[in-house]
């Protein structure tokens, strides 16, 4: 089974998925520039046109693993791989 509510033209692997994961948390960690890793590589709809960000949030609003690391970082942090029922999640929070 699949992220929920993943396009049908996601075909890669859970292993694929958390692989590309990684990368992006590496190379984010790296220095590379967040949203333009958010752009090429998130399968979020409308990812690519807000360049990765959700904008502001409290908590009940997304999923419980989301938040609960979303809301554990500080301003600039980078969070770890976080596993939801819509996939992987690579988090910056930005404030």
């Amino acid at each position: 089974m699949g992220a929920e509510r993943a396009p049908a033209s996601i075909v890669r692997t859970r292993e694929q998925a958390r692989a590309v994961a990684e990368d992006v948390l590496r190379r984010a960690r790296g220095g590379e520039d967040f949203t333009r890793l958010a752009v090429e590589f998130s399968d979020e709809p409308g990812a690519a046109n807000r360049g990765g960000s959700l904008g502001r949030f409290g908590k009940g609003q997304m999923v419980r693993s989301f938040e609960d690391a979303a809301f554990k970082l500080a301003p600039g942090e980078i969070s770890d791989i976080v596993e939801s029922s819509f996939g992987y999640h690579v988090i910056l929070r930005v404030d």
